[in-house]
């Protein structure tokens, strides 16, 4: 296994990695109910993303539901894919709770990719609580890219061709590697 080389055209660091999908769920800013996570590219293969945990995200009164942490932890990591400009879909994410998570409390997601293999990209990531610098959420992912048409095949077509029609910049990268 070896670790890729950023694409030369991928976001520089610094630089919010554009949303893929502007109704994705977690990165959308046309999904009302959505996460809207920005993320951040970081240096070499990382990316920096945060999170702010609402009302709406509970599971137990006043604690952030776990799916949802999962689903923030999969929407960073699976970012990291855009520092190499090839779309890529999770193939395994594996998630260690450290600690509970309460409403109101700003998460700090820090991922990287640790290695690719063929399509398979393999990363890591923590997230922690602001200001205390608690890690609260540990993951490692698989994510196996996909190549042009993947979205075609398997989405919805009216909603393809919605978003397509719309320029969300993942799926023209999807539809054109």
């Amino acid at each position: 296994m070896l670790l890729p080389e950023r694409h030369p055209d991928a976001a520089p660091p610094g630089q919010v990695i554009a949303s893929h999908y502007r109704r994705c769920f977690g990165c959308g800013v046309d999904h009302d109910g959505g996460l809207r996570m920005e993320v951040i590219a970081g240096e070499g293969l990382t990316m920096l993303a945060t999170f702010d945990v609402g009302e709406g995200h509970q599971g137990a009164p006043g604690l952030a539901h776990g799916g949802l942490l999962v689903a923030a932890m999969d929407e960073a990591l699976g970012a990291l894919n855009w520092l190499l400009m090839r779309p890529a879909v999770t193939a395994r994410l594996e998630t260690d709770f450290r600690a509970p998570v309460p409403v109101g409390a700003r998460l700090h997601l820090v991922g990287r990719i640790t290695g690719m293999a063929g399509r398979k990209v393999y990363t890591s990531g923590v997230a922690t609580l602001g200001p205390t610098g608690q890690v609260v959420l540990a993951a490692s992912g698989l994510f196996i890219q996909v190549g042009a048409g993947h979205v075609r095949q398997h989405g919805r077509a009216q909603d393809v061709d919605r978003a397509i029609a719309a320029g969300d910049s993942g799926l023209r990268t999807e539809m054109n590697p």
